[in-house]
């Protein structure tokens, strides 16, 4: 493999993309180690159960971000030429390949964990796959974002916090709903430098279909309500004190509809919006905040 393709792989699973399950679900199953009282050594569990789940993780995102690839030639063609496939530097059989291959690496790495987590994989495999191939969930408005933010926030998270501790418990499911219904909201701004292809190509979102400034009140209370509620969900024995914190996350939510409606520029190094980088920062606070919170709640 010579180094353009080498290079052109890399570029088909967007590494960026790939800091949020990474970081998302090292949070979570630290949260979750010491909320379960685990008592084995730290290190081992790290190596042998943190490690192969996180990688499993990430690898999904990638094959996803492969898949879509894939199936979005004729958008990308418009918007992202310079993208390895539109460029010629890899083939769609060659990323349709590395797509599955990496789904299969991400399932087999499953396997050193347990059934929950193997299950959770699954489950997002199915939403991942049909997003993009038949019925490619991709061009049908409102589910759309749906099939984004399910994966992504709640079966992430509940696949996390499977390594160590009770799926069914109301403190990852609540933390899961939160972060699914703000991704719901927040990835309307990956739609905004795509708005012309995907119209184009057939591909229905709130921003080709409603406008940029109505598409960004429309994500606006999916991503600052479910943070402005947490006190209801603490008062409501869902939450405990400590999590009011994450309140205040309300506020980068507001500013990401602020950028929404004020940059319809990529950065020049992420292929998309600020609004979509502030977004992906704000998920990234959401985990940190939670394990912290978590692990930390006995001073409370």
């Amino acid at each position: 493999m010579n180094l353009s393709k080498t290079r052109g792989c890399i570029d088909l699973i967007r590494p960026f993309t790939l800091l949020a399950p990474i970081i998302v679900s090292i949070c979570i199953m630290i949260a979750s180690f010491v909320y379960s009282k685990i008592t084995d050594d730290f290190l081992t569990v790290f190596i042998t159960k943190i490690i192969p789940a996180t990688f499993s993780l990430a690898i999904l995102n990638g094959a996803s971000n492969a898949l879509n690839q894939v199936t979005d030639l004729a958008a990308d063609k418009i918007s992202k030429p310079y993208r390895p496939i539109p460029l010629g530097v890899i083939s769609r059989n060659e990323a349709l390949s590395l797509s599955m291959l990496m789904y299969l690496l991400a399932f087999l790495l499953s396997l050193f964990v347990n059934l929950w987590f193997i299950l959770f994989v699954f489950l997002i495999s199915v939403f991942t796959v049909t997003y993009s191939l038949p019925p490619r969930v991709k061009d049908k408005l409102f589910i759309n974002q749906l099939w984004l933010g399910t994966p992504r926030g709640l079966l992430g998270i509940l696949a996390s916090w499977s390594v160590f501790g009770t799926v069914l418990h109301p403190l990852p499911i609540t933390i899961g709903i939160i972060a699914t219904v703000f991704l719901i909201g927040g990835s309307i701004t990956k739609d905004i430098t795509d708005s012309h292809a995907d119209k184009k190509t057939g591909t229905k979102t709130l921003v080709n279909t409603y406008g940029i400034k109505r598409a960004a009140i429309i994500a606006l209370p999916f991503m600052f309500f479910p943070f402005a509620f947490i006190p209801m969900f603490i008062h409501a024995g869902l939450l405990d004190i400590q999590f009011g914190l994450l309140t205040l996350l309300a506020i980068p939510s507001f500013f990401v509809f602020y950028l929404m409606i004020r940059d319809k520029d990529k950065t020049k190094r992420l292929e998309n919006t600020s609004s979509w980088v502030l977004m992906y920062i704000t998920y990234f606070f959401l985990a940190i905040g939670f394990s912290i919170l978590t692990i930390t709640g006995p001073f409370f």
